[in-house]
């Protein structure tokens, strides 16, 4: 019957299975080829060619600059965040179906050509810039289809630990590591619509200017209805003004300071309860407030909490141009915190803390393609899956969809990839593919 020819592993427990690989047409990452209908659907890779220029040049060019970004977005979003992946991968099932129709036929990448397009083309001329440009464009799709006019922005700054000698890495006495420093912008559906790579000794608000004016530019010109929240480490005089000049709403915490303190002394005296249960008192106060560096008074909202159990109470301070009332402002600014778990999650499921390369520009390239990675896998949460999985978060999505078990066969002209029906049925599946089909997107 053949089977001698086959190498079979033989199992002690049972004589009734036998086991065998078959690399070249048994995959675990069938669910990307629900990643490249929505990628197809919204025209968003299919960008590269408009955003990206490269320098090579000659007849043995095989694999474009669109081909390339795939590669590199998609097995991110599987799980692999190593260049040195792509040698195994590239006669992956999916990953060459997914890739295009020259992948399907032959192969994808190599780990020397994947490596050269992530530290060489990505880094040369001004395809750094341009990729930020291409993600803006992405989001732009994604906000036509959300039909949305007024986005929530919050920025914050993270920590990337490195081991090694990379440039720019450098001690962070706050994290107590030795790390980068990256800056991040998100919204408040958990799109990533800026990241910045810096140096891991920089402060958390330095190069705010230059990161976050272009995105506030970007949305008011548009006529978007735009507010920004920020922690006390964007306190920052100029950062008001030029929300005021633009005309974004902002909510950023304060730092405490004497004077704000003295403003609600009042508050800070522990009230009598009248009540026998030990319960949290939470006291707001409202005032205008001037700080020798401003050019004029501002509106500073104070939070005040009694605990119990607490001898003194816990203080907090916002500064905002909204007009609501106290507690709306304060439940608005907690939401914030929306912003640090998406990161977690970045950094959780697709490892994008990952940043080994030696040169500092190289890792800057790495981390923007990770954000193209996480965008795309939250587009996809957002936007179609279907209500019954509508809950999962970034990390169920790869582990149960993504990581689909397939087969794919070949036959006289067409392939067949046979999906395996565990975490997600054929009928969830089905529902998924229709949601993308019914999307229209609009280019920004």
């Amino acid at each position: 019957m053949g089977e001698a020819k086959k190498h079979c592993f033989k199992l002690s427990f049972t004589d009734k299975v036998k086991a065998y690989f078959k690399g070249s047409e048994i995959t675990s990452d069938g669910g990307l080829i629900a990643i490249r209908e929505l990628d197809e659907k919204m025209g968003l890779t299919a960008l590269t060619e408009d955003y990206l220029v490269e320098k090579r040049f000659g007849r043995n060019i095989q694999h474009n600059l669109t081909e390339l970004l795939r590669q590199s977005i998609y097995s991110r979003l599987a799980g692999y965040e190593d260049v040195n992946d792509a040698n195994q991968l590239r006669n992956d099932p999916a990953l060459r179906a997914v890739l295009g129709e020259r992948a399907l036929l032959k192969s994808g990448s190599s780990e020397a050509t994947v490596g050269k397009f992530e530290t060489e083309i990505l880094t040369e001329g001004k395809n750094l810039e341009k990729l930020d440009e291409m993600l803006m464009d992405w989001i732009a799709k994604v906000d036509s289809i959300r039909g949305v006019k007024e986005i929530v922005l919050d920025m914050d700054s993270s920590e990337s630990p490195v081991y090694g000698g990379q440039e720019g890495s450098a001690y962070n006495g706050y994290f107590g590591s030795k790390c980068y420093h990256p800056l991040f912008c998100f919204n408040q559906y958990g799109d990533c619509l800026k990241a910045k790579l810096r140096p891991g000794n920089v402060h958390s608000a330095d190069e705010w200017l230059e990161f976050i004016e272009p995105v506030l530019r970007n949305y008011i010109d548009k006529g978007f209805k735009v507010k920004l929240r920020a922690d006390a480490a964007f306190g920052l005089p100029k950062l008001y003004e030029l929300c005021e000049e633009l005309g974004v709403k902002y909510v950023i915490r304060l730092k405490e300071n004497n004077c704000l303190t003295e403003e609600i002394s009042e508050l800070l005296v522990k009230p009598v309860q009248k009540n026998k249960d030990n319960k949290l008192i939470t006291l707001y106060k409202d005032c205008m407030y001037q700080a020798k560096s401003w050019d004029k008074a501002r509106r500073v909202i104070a939070k005040v909490e009694h605990y119990p159990d607490e001898l003194f109470p816990r203080v907090g301070f916002i500064i905002t141009n909204l007009k609501w009332r106290e507690k709306k402002v304060v439940k608005f600014y907690n939401k914030r915190g929306t912003c640090e778990q998406w990161i977690k999650e970045g950094k959780n499921t697709l490892n994008w803390t990952k940043l080994s390369c030696k040169k500092f520009k190289e890792n800057e390239a790495r981390l923007k393609l990770f954000i193209l990675a996480y965008d795309l896998g939250n587009f996809l949460r957002t936007l179609v899956l279907p209500k019954k999985i509508k809950h999962w978060s970034l990390k169920t999505i790869q582990l149960k969809l993504i990581k689909t078990g397939a087969r794919l066969i070949k036959h006289a002209r067409y392939y067949c990839l046979m999906l395996a029906e565990v975490a997600i049925t054929e009928k969830v599946f089905a529902e998924l593919m229709k949601n993308i089909r019914k999307l229209n997107p609009v280019s920004g």
